[in-house]
């Protein structure tokens, strides 16, 4: 099932109550506080968090703007990227205070990231789409390594890494195996793709999509039949369709 939007959004909305009610409160300091240079930061602060507000606050009306009409606004773009970086962070901090658990905000968030780069409607050649993929998809008592090529891979059928092959072949895409953010971040610089389909948990998904930002990328969460980073899954149907998008266009 699909993580539902409007939860991140929510998020997004309690941060900017949060934001308004600092800056009211460094007005109510700034008007009580006797000592000048004290007042005179605790107006700074305001105007620093008045301008925050303004931006974020038009942030969340392109985020949603885009994903109710299905279509990108350029003049938005930067504004949606600064919104999303700087609230994300106190999105998971709220969810805490609210005890929301962090995997279904991560959930949420990705996907309102992938109605965004939907919206986008980018298309790339094959060779600029890179398929970025968890190790942890491979059979756990698989001999041959894959992390640095993908094509020591027997194609047994034990696990879908030779599905994810084929898809490679098929539509003539860059593909890669990575153990981590740090080798997926080699991987990026490496092939330098335009765009990229990355499968992962929700937590490494979510920290791959800022790590990337402004590159699109389209999310695929896997799936943990037998627990995290252990011969995990993947729906191909939705790895292909993201492909598909990338270099087809939205049909």
């Amino acid at each position: 099932m699909r993580a539902r939007k409007r939860l991140f959004i929510g998020l997004l909305t309690l941060g900017v109550v949060v934001i308004l009610g600092l800056a009211v409160f460094s007005v109510y300091l700034a008007l009580n506080w006797e000592n000048p240079v004290n007042r005179l930061i605790f107006y700074l602060l305001t105007v620093v968090f008045l301008g925050v507000l303004g931006i974020v606050s038009f942030g969340i009306f392109g985020i949603v703007l885009t994903i109710w009409s299905v279509r990108s606004f350029p003049s938005f773009q930067h504004l949606i990227r600064i919104t999303l970086n700087v609230l994300y962070p106190l999105s998971l901090v709220l969810g805490r205070v609210f005890r929301i658990p962090i995997e279904k905000i991560q959930a949420s968030y990705i996907e309102v990231n992938n109605q965004l780069v939907l919206a986008r409607r980018e298309v790339v050649e094959p060779e600029e789409l890179l398929i970025l993929a968890p190790h942890c998809l491979q059979w756990s008592e698989c001999p041959y390594k894959i992390t640095l090529n993908p094509d020591n891979c027997r194609r047994c059928g034990k696990c879908q890494v030779a599905a994810l092959l084929e898809l490679r072949d098929k539509y003539r895409v860059k593909l890669a195996f990575a153990t981590g953010g740090t080798l997926a971040r080699r991987f990026v610089k490496m092939y330098k793709p335009k765009a990229i389909v990355a499968i992962a948990c929700e937590r490494d998904l979510s920290s791959g999509i800022q790590d990337t930002n402004p590159l699109p990328v389209l999310g695929v969460l896997n799936e943990r039949p037998f627990g995290p980073c252990f011969n995990t899954r993947v729906n191909l149907e939705e790895v292909e369709e993201a492909v598909r998008y990338f270099i087809s266009g939205p049909r």
